[in-house]
């Protein structure tokens, strides 16, 4: 058994190694560790794929749902038009948009949340005449504080609760976590609010909107056609192949005031034609040069002769976390012939990128500059699987759908917590409530779920069952606790809160709570203390990740568009982390008793 105990903690070691490292996803990371694990006869064929089954795994699937079909009904809109208008102190704004971030997170995935909550908490920033920088990390803050309170605000709960349903054949129920998960949330939130925001660097409390960083005027121009000139009865196909060799991109030509799209590839140019081009300031002269066209004033973006009237308009967008076009090219991605949208700029940690747009590759918290067709625009960007940075409120219906759909959400939670059927049966009704009402589509279903955290889980799982089974996580359990002999329980309970808190700052929320859990049950069990009360710290200690970008999604979302450097975090995060720890830790202590 020595062997097989060797090769799990060696295989764990390595797992979270390339999680840390972070050079391919983790989902990948931790399937291929499931498969290593299978051929070493750690983990039994029979069982490989149980953990996509498991409660846990369904769970987290089908909250991303719900929360999918809130967000379509209008239900988290209506909650955002109404609670987040922008207010002259800056304490008083980052503390509603906080306090409604955290509630939302409470019923809902913090992911999600903080998606829709983004937008509008951009919007009011730029009426109040405040940096993006200000409400944004706050805003993420809050909503993973919020997702402490209740089993389904927050993957880790969801992992924990599945486990000691493992353990002691009951797992935690709807509202278990709220003694202490709600203390953690309401001091932690009110410190965002009061001090946490002041920590924020100065140079990022005066960083611009996501607009502003652009300067637009840099990389768009307009070129007229010089009579007898080569261009001069050219096609603009060719113009714009042309174009394309210098890294530049043709975006209309404008004729007696009258736009003409490159959907017009036939049209031959004419002298005094106007030519809108997306060009680096670098290769302006270069490219006109090449296109035989010559410059005439900047264009402003707000200029009719850039959108065209009502059809044509911007919008900025960031690229979350695992979204398909990360690590690919503009080039690679054909955004005009496959999407019929132009890539204008990219900004990267609040600074343009001035380098060949072609040779890119898009970045998690990449915000994009991208023209179309204003009705368009939006199901461009949810094609790229990127979030907007403006104003939407997606309502199916005026306030109908959103009531039944909050309606259905809460004879869930309720027929949940009175135990009339189990968490993960009363979430499905409430899904397929969702789907017949036409909230959540049919093929919406399928989009709304994150499915390399559900990979992750059903990896992650078995390999979790093969630690305890083979007795691994005792042993781990027992080297902790006699590092720590001379220790009270209380001090060791504080160090595996600390100890997951500090993974979760590196690795995936749900892949820390799937390792620590069975490692916090077995320390309990060899000090003779309260399973229910390690459990707990656990689960609070996976959701508290603010040191870095990388610990939460929530995080890496807002890097971007806030302008964020990766050593911002840490500033506001620490205070907040010891914070969480001095609540937390007399809370577990009288509600969950040793």
């Amino acid at each position: 058994m020595w062997y097989q105990q060797a090769f799990l903690a060696g295989l764990l070691v390595c797992l979270l190694g390339f999680f840390i490292w972070g050079r391919w996803r983790y989902d990948l990371v931790a399937f291929v560790a499931l498969l290593i694990a299978v051929a070493a006869g750690a983990v039994p064929a029979s069982e490989a794929f149980l953990g996509f089954g498991h409660p846990a795994t369904v769970t987290v699937a089908l909250v991303l749902i719900i929360g999918r079909g809130l967000i379509n009904s209008g239900a988290v809109g209506l909650i955002a038009r109404h609670l987040l208008p922008p207010v002259s102190s800056p304490t008083v704004h980052i503390g509603v948009l906080s306090a409604v971030a955290g509630a939302l997170s409470a019923v809902m995935n913090n992911v999600g949340a903080l998606a829709m909550l983004m937008p509008a908490a951009l919007s009011s920033a730029e009426k109040a005449k405040r940096s993006p920088a200000l409400v944004l990390m706050p805003l993420s803050f809050a909503s993973i504080l919020g997702g402490l309170v209740t089993l389904i605000g927050t993957p880790p709960n969801i992992i924990v609760a599945a486990f000691r349903g493992e353990e002691t054949g009951t797992p935690f129920s709807m509202f278990d976590f709220a003694p202490v998960g709600g203390a953690v949330a309401v001091t932690g939130i009110a410190f965002v609010a009061l001090a946490g925001w002041r920590l924020i660097p100065k140079a990022r409390q005066a960083a611009m909107s996501p607009r502003d960083m652009f300067h637009i005027e840099s990389y768009v121009t307009e070129a007229g056609v010089p009579e007898k000139s080569e261009a001069d009865g050219g096609a603009l196909e060719d113009l714009a192949k042309r174009a394309g060799e210098h890294d530049a991109d043709v975006l209309a030509v404008i004729r007696d005031n009258r736009r003409i799209d490159r959907s017009g590839r036939a049209t031959l140019l004419r002298a005094d034609d106007v030519v809108v081009i997306r060009a680096g300031s670098e290769t302006l002269d270069a490219v006109l040069s090449a296109l035989a066209l010559k410059p005439v004033d900047s264009v402003d973006a707000h200029e009719p002769s850039l959108f065209g009237g009502e059809r044509s308009a911007l919008i900025e967008a960031a690229i979350p976390t695992n979204c398909w076009i990360e690590g690919r090219s503009p080039a690679a991605l054909r955004l005009r012939q496959r999407f019929g949208a132009s890539l204008i700029a990219v900004s990267r940690q609040g600074e343009p990128f001035h380098g060949r747009l072609k040779n890119l590759r898009f970045r998690t918290g990449d915000v994009l500059l991208l023209q179309g067709d204003a009705d368009r625009l939006q199901e461009i960007v949810s094609a790229l699987g990127c979030l907007p940075l403006a104003d939407r409120y997606l309502q199916i219906d005026s306030g109908r759908f959103a009531l039944v759909s909050v309606a259905a959400f809460a004879a869930a939670v309720a027929a949940a917590a009175l135990d009339v059927v189990s968490m993960p049966i009363a979430l499905a009704m409430a899904v397929a409530a969702m789907v017949l009402l036409n909230t959540v589509p049919l093929r919406g279903v399928y989009k709304a779920v994150d499915w390399p955290v559900i990979v992750l889980l059903g990896a992650m799982i078995p390999i979790g069952g093969a630690l305890q089974s083979s007795g691994t996580t005792d042993l781990m359990a027992g080297a902790l606790v006699d590092a720590a002999a001379s220790l009270p329980p209380a001090v060791i309970l504080v160090l595996v809160m600390v100890l997951t808190m500090t993974l979760s700052d590196i690795l995936n929320n749900a892949a820390t709570a799937v390792v620590m859990a069975p490692i916090a049950m077995s320390v309990a069990d060899t000090l003779h203390c309260n399973v229910d009360t390690f459990l707990m710290a656990v689960a609070v200690g996976a959701s508290c990740a603010f040191l870095t970008p990388i610990g939460h999604q929530n995080n890496t979302l807002v890097l971007g568009p806030g302008g964020y450097k990766f050593g911002d975090y840490w500033r506001m995060g620490l205070p907040l982390e010891v914070l969480i720890v001095c609540v937390a830790t007399p809370m577990l202590l009288w509600v969950w008793p040793l």
